[in-house]
Order: structure tokens, then C-alpha cells, then sequence
């Protein structure tokens, strides 16, 4: 065989044969030191070169230029063996020739790890921040004496495998000649490929305990392959970021004291059929219009299966193939920071699924997962458990969280489910829970977990806000790590979402008799930092859309609906909207049908749109609604007992003491001559009224500015007559 110019090598020197043993790992595939029998071995009677290839017919060694210089012998079971007379190892390349086809390649087996021992010691103590930096598909260069070789380096965490192989396009998915090297107690396994790069597909073959090989997608991949492909793809950053100046000033002012009010998206079907780059095109104008200051997206992370919309995740790593690449992505969220939107994603770190291709029993035992099933499995969900006290499964979720903040520019990461973490009886009836080390309920490793990660994330990522979505009374959620709490920046108020919307379905005649639904959130509300959401999980599984919850006519529920929107933006906490609510979508939520944007072109929903609208603005407008949100002194009711009348009327103060007052009517007669206590003198001017004709609404309210008189009222010394629209409500600030 003659790849090169010149003439047939000569047959290289017999090398000394490897004991029996030794080729029998190789040629079974156990094998956990493949760098110390295969590739190039000086010794004292020459460079000694073996390589695995079987059903090769025929390997030579070549110059750089592609001349044949040596060919090698076969020993046995494919492995091929020749002593070069040389002193040091000569730069070559390996020739492999299959019946008429050649292949030409370089030796993997020549160069030296690609983790540093400060790498391995990082990962053994869980504290290695930049985990994707070295575990993974990093596309590298190694040196090899003609100049740097541009590869791959692979590497995974399979600390109970007897053995590990990549495959991939690169060698026909037959791992046996990419055995990959044990790095000992680290539990990690690596190999360089040269010649590997961007879009080869890969997977991990593991040889198990038990003796199976089991193929399995990356953890750490890059890129995923979409569905229902289950591979890993090699790739490479190559966006150049233009959101250097937003970057800059995200932490300027901390979250609590901020205006954050929210569009939750989920990205494959607010437009159905648009991908990444598409939706950089529309979402940032609309979003910015609406004056919404951030959006959240469901989770992004591959989930080949749709109907989880992002829950089961299967490549924590990788954003979701279906829209388009990593880079597309990270197109996406430039776009929206230049135009002056923050992103906040979805992440997942309780629980994953069972797919035997993902991190299921990843090196054939449970690994990623808790081995107790009373702690390792989630009986409502039908999905696996993170192993939070393992050193490196923390390591793994740790380095996620900062992953997506680094590497995607994230401004926020909302952690779904974590009451179920922080419960080790959580959904559990008695006998199928394990107690803690004190007999208690408490997940004492998610707790230390999820402190660490906030901790992480915020000294890593200054101006990232960390999002709890947590259902329970648990204490300090929203409390600093070094004061004993969580350390997350924000959590929803489930609370306040439950009872408000039970109160608004009431017909108003039974209104009264919940009022206290509508006047209790604020017992608690300075108990954490709150977000208050309207999100997915309300318009979905029958519930149907927040429009259909609203009880009456078909004016009535549009007007109800107007009232609530308002309500919730004048009530202490930053505010979070699913999309479509925004037009009071008529239809339930379907991730397969998207959106219904016709209902957006008629004139009762197109004017719940302007209201939004609206909202933000008079929102971003008026600090008293959003600066002292965490404090007493931002938040005072004039009248939190008028259950008769269905009125609730509060007044918000900004840092300065300016106030705003908020007035609600949630029966649907208009209440004329009705006093409400006012904290100033002087004239008060309506800055909104979810019953103006704009709205379509009646019209019937206070439009005028109204003069402040000095008759003590509700604990205030002035007051004034307004007329209140039904079912609607109004705010009113001082001229």
C-alpha cells in the first residue's frame, strides 16, 4: 500500500509481542491505560509503535507529507506492532488500508491528557466551576512537531465503567480503535481525537460492571442532536457578542429595588415554526413594545420530548436542537439585551428522565441519581432524582448554572420544583421516605446544594437573579447563604396566585365572602423578595385560559379579567405573565397548537393588549410600584375590610414617600359618591382606569381629577368622593 508518493515502506523492526493479557483488553475493549500500550513508546532499542484497527488488512506509518516510511506488523485480534530505529518519536501519521480504501488519520494515542492534575483535583473536591471547560467536546490543539493538530478532546465522568469508548461519524460508531484513558480516582475518562471538529456526532460506549456496553449521550455536550436522533455534536462557539454596555449595567441596582416585570415564553410555540433566529427577528420589537423588562423562557435545554415543554431534561448543556444551533441561541439573547430586554431561562435541576441513552444509570449504576429509590425517584413524575450529596453530581448542576449565566449571557435562572427538592417526603406517603441524618423531612444535601449554587451563580454572574419556584412555607428562601437562607434573589408566590384568581372565578354575589383570599398575601408578603406569576402552569391540564376563569358575561369576564391585570401589577412584588394572557387568549394553552393570534385582531382583546401596554409603562413610570416592594413602608391598605362592597384600596409609596393610591371595584354595579381616604391634600388625578372605553370598557369612572377633601376617612385625614366602575380598577397619584 502506497497512500504516499515514493516507494513501499519497508517492514518496521519486530517490536516485543504484548503479553497475552494485555491483548485481550485490547481486542475485548476492556481496557483503562489504552496510552500504555497503544501509540509510540521510546525505549532503549527503539520507538515502538502499536495500533489497534481491526478487519484491517494492512497499517503504515507515514511522513507529514504523506511519503510511507514504516509498516507495521499485525500481532493479533488487529492490533498492529513495528520498532522504529530511532531514539525519539518520529512526527508520523497512520495509514490504515481496508480491501481497496485507504484511511489516513492521526494517532490518537500519542499526546498527553488533556486535564491537568489542578483539573482532576477541582473535580474530586466538586468545586472545578467551569466543569464544560474540560469534560465534554472541547475542539483543542495539541502539539505534534509539524505544529499544533486541531482535534477533540473527550472527556467523561464514569467512575464505576470497567471501560470507556467514543464513537461517533468519525470512526463508523466502532468505538474499539477510541478506547478512552482512566484518570484514576477522579473517575474520569479522556482521549484526544485528531481531526475531529464541529458537527461530528458522538456518543460514550460504556463497558458496565455486569459486562453490557451501553452507548450514552454526552452530559456535558455542546450541541445535541435534535429528535429523534440521541447523539452528541461537536461545536464551537463562534458568536460575537454586542451586548457588552447592557452586561455592564444589569447589577446597577439590586433586584428587590428594581422594576422587573416579565413575559414567560415558550419558545416553540409562541410562533409556531419560527426558530432562533427567526424569533430574534419578532420577540425582542414585541416584548419591547408590550414594555415588558424581561422575558422568561420554559426550559431551553434538549428535551426531545415536546410535551414536557423542557421539564425532562436529557443535555443539560445544550439549548434545544429543534430551533437551531447553540450560537443561534445565543443570537436570540443578544438581540433581546440590545434591546434593552434581561432573559431569564427555566432550569431543572430536580429531576431528570429515565431515557437509557441520557443520564440514567450513566456508567451502567446510578450515578447522577440517588441509589435509594426513596430518595432517587419522583412517584408523581415518573422521573429520577439528582444525587445532591455526591460531590460531583453538585459539581455537575453547579457548573450548569454558571454555564448558561457565562457562556449564554443569561440574566436569570428560575428553578422549577424546588419544594420537591428541599422535601425528602415530598409527594411521599409514610413508609416510602428515608429521614435525614436528625429523622427529619428536610433534604439537607439539596439545601446545601442549592446554597452553593445561588452563592456560586451571584459571585460568578453579578446582576443574575436566581428565581424559586417554591410552594411551601419554608423559611428564608430569599435570605443571603451566610445569614443561614437559600440565597435565591426572587420567589414565586404561589400563594398569592392561588387565592387571588380563586376569588376573581367567584360570582361577585359571593365575593364577599372571600374577600379575605385577596387581603391575606399581605400577612406574609415582607416574609421573602416575591415574584407574583400568572404563568403556564395556570392555563394548562383543563384549567383553560385566565380569560375563561373569570366568571359572567362576555363583558364581565373581559372586564374582570382588565381588574385582575391591574391588581396585580399594583400589588407589592415584581409580576410575571404567561404569553398569550397578554390578549387574553380565549383558548387553553397547547404547546402544539401555539398561539392563537387571530383572537389579538378583535377589538376586546386587542384592548386587554393595550391595557398591558399600559401597565408597563405607568409601571416603569412609578417607582412607588416597584422600589419598596420588599418593605413595610412601601405598601399601606385604606380599606381591607369592605367585603360587602367588593372594594379593596391600598396605597403604594415610593423611597421618597410619594404615593399612589389603587382603588379595585369587583362587583359589577357602578359605586357612585364612594369615599375613599386619600394620605395627601390637594388634587389627585386618575393615571388609569381598566374601565376606559379605550380598554372597552363602560366608560362609567372617575375621569376628572378629584380634589382631596379634609374629611378624615379610613385612618386618613383627607378624602375624596369617586365614582368606581364596575368591575375595574383605578389608580390615582397627587398632581
Amino acid at each position: 500500500m502506497t497512500p504516499g508518493p515514493g516507494r513501499p515502506a519497508p517492514l518496521a523492526l519486530t517490536a516485543r509481542p504484548l503479553a497475552r493479557t494485555d491483548l485481550l483488553r485490547l481486542t475485548t475493549g476492556e481496557v483503562s491505560d489504552p496510552h500504555a500500550l497503544l501509540g509510540p513508546h521510546p525505549g532503549p532499542a527503539g520507538v515502538t509503535v502499536r495500533v489497534l484497527r481491526p478487519l484491517a488488512d494492512a497499517v503504515q506509518l507515514l511522513t507529514p507529507d504523506g511519503a510511507a516510511f514504516a509498516e507495521l506488523a499485525h500481532e493479533a485480534g488487529g492490533v498492529f506492532a513495528g520498532q522504529l530505529p530511532c531514539t525519539e518519536v518520529p512526527d508520523y501519521r497512520v495509514a490504515v488500508r481496508y480491501g481497496d480504501e485507504v484511511h489516513v488519520y492521526d494517532d490518537p494515542y500519542r499526546f498527553p491528557p488533556t486535564l491537568g492534575e489542578l483539573d482532576l483535583h477541582l473535580i474530586r473536591e466538586g468545586r472545578h466551576e467551569q466543569l464544560w471547560k474540560v469534560l465534554g467536546a472541547n475542539t483543542t490543539e495539541q502539539e505534534a512537531g509539524r505544529g499544533p493538530l486541531a482535534g477533540t478532546a473527550f472527556a467523561v465522568w464514569a467512575p464505576d465503567a470497567r471501560a470507556v469508548r467514543v464513537v461517533g461519524d468519525f470512526n463508523h460508531w466502532d468505538g474499539a480503535a477510541h478506547a478512552m484513558r482512566s484518570l484514576g480516582a477522579s473517575g474520569v475518562w479522556e482521549l484526544f481525537v485528531p481531526g475531529v471538529g464541529d458537527g461530528t456526532r458522538y456518543k460514550y460506549e460504556i463497558l458496565t460492571r455486569d459486562g453490557r456496553w451501553i452507548q450514552k449521550a454526552d452530559p456535558l455536550a455542546r450541541r445535541a442532536e435534535p429528535a429523534p436522533g440521541t447523539a452528541s455534536i461537536v461545536f464551537t462557539e463562534r458568536h460575537e457578542w454586542r451586548d457588552a454596555a447592557w452586561l455592564a449595567a444589569r447589577g446597577e441596582q439590586p433586584v428587590e429595588q428594581a422594576p422587573m416585570s416579565v413575559y414567560e415564553i415558550h419558545l416553540g410555540s409562541w410562533r409556531k415554526g419560527l426558530d432562533y433566529r427567526q424569533i430574534a427577528r419578532e420577540l425582542p420589537a414585541y416584548v419591547k413594545a408590550l414594555g415588558f423588562t424581561h422575558v422568561e423562557f420554559l426550559p431551553v435545554a434538549e428535551h426531545p420530548f415536546g410535551g414536557s415543554w423542557g421539564y425532562q431534561v436529557t443535555s443539560y448543556f445544550a439549548p434545544m436542537a429543534a430551533l437551531g444551533s447553540p450560537d443561534d441561541f445565543r443570537f436570540l439573547v443578544d438581540a433581546l439585551h440590545r434591546a434593552g430586554i434581561g432573559v431569564i431561562v427555566d432550569w431543572v435541576p430536580a429531576h431528570f428522565p429515565r431515557d437509557d441513552w441520557a443520564l440514567a444509570r450513566f456508567d451502567g449504576t446510578p450515578l447522577y441519581e440517588h441509589p435509594d429509590p426513596r430518595r432517587g425517584e419522583h412517584p408523581d413524575w415518573g422521573t429520577l432524582v439528582f444525587d445532591y450529596g455526591r460531590t460531583e453530581v453538585r459539581n455537575f448542576l453547579v457548573a450548569n448554572a454558571t454555564y448558561w449565566c457565562e457562556e449564554f449571557h443569561i440574566d436569570g435562572l428560575r428553578v422549577d420544583a424546588v419544594a420537591s427538592m428541599l422535601y425528602l417526603d415530598y409527594s411521599r406517603r409514610d413508609g416510602e421516605w428515608l429521614p435525614n441524618e436528625f429523622g427529619g423531612r428536610e433534604n439537607l444535601d439539596a439545601v446545601e446544594f442549592l446554597q452553593e449554587m445561588n452563592a456560586t451563580v451571584h459571585r460568578r454572574s453579578p446582576g443574575v437573579v436566581t428565581i424559586a419556584e417554591e410552594s411551601t412555607a419554608w423559611d428564608g428562601v430569599t435570605r443571603r447563604t451566610d445569614h443561614g437562607g437559600l440565597g435565591f434573589s426572587l420567589k414565586w408566590n404561589m400563594g398569592w396566585m392561588h387565592d387571588s384568581l380563586s376569588y376573581l372565578a367567584e360570582d361577585p354575589v359571593h365575593r364577599q365572602y372571600h374577600h379575605h383570599s385577596m387581603t391575606f398575601p399581605m400577612v406574609y408578603a415582607y416574609a421573602e423578595n416575591y415574584m407574583l406569576p400568572i404563568s403556564h402552569d395556570e392555563v394548562v391540564h383543563g384549567k383553560g385560559s385566565l380569560l375563561d376563569k373569570m366568571p359572567g358575561d362576555r363583558w364581565q369576564q373581559f372586564a374582570n379579567l382588565r381588574a385582575c391585570l391591574a391588581y396585580m401589577w399594583a400589588f407589592p412584588g415584581k409580576q410575571l405573565l404567561f404569553m398569550g394572557q397578554e390578549f387574553a387568549q380565549d383558548s387553553e394553552w397547547s404547546h402544539d397548537a401555539g398561539l392563537n393570534w387571530p383572537d389579538a385582531r378583535h377589538a376586546p382583546h386587542a384592548a386587554v393588549r393595550d391595557l398591558v401596554r399600559d401597565l408597563n409603562r405607568h409601571y416603569l413610570q412609578e417607582p412607588a410600584l416597584w422600589s419598596q416592594d420588599t418593605s413595610p413602608e412601601g405598601f399601606r391598605w385604606i380599606d381591607a375590610d369592605a367585603a360587602q362592597d367588593n372594594v379593596f384600596s391600598f396605597v403604594r409609596h415610593d423611597t421618597k414617600g410619594r404615593p399612589l393610591v389603587c382603588v379595585f371595584n369587583f362587583q359589577p354595579g357602578v359605586r357612585h359618591q364612594y369615599r375613599v381616604g386619600l394620605p395627601e391634600s390637594g388634587t389627585w388625578v386618575p393615571v388609569l382606569d381598566t374601565d376606559a372605553t379605550a380598554y372597552g370598557g363602560s366608560g362609567a369612572g372617575t375621569a376628572a381629577p378629584v380634589r382631596a377633601e379634609a374629611v378624615p376617612w379610613q385612618g386618613l385625614e383627607h378624602s375624596a368622593p369617586l365614582t368606581l366602575p364596575p368591575l375595574a380598577g383605578v389608580w390615582l397619584r397627587p398632581r
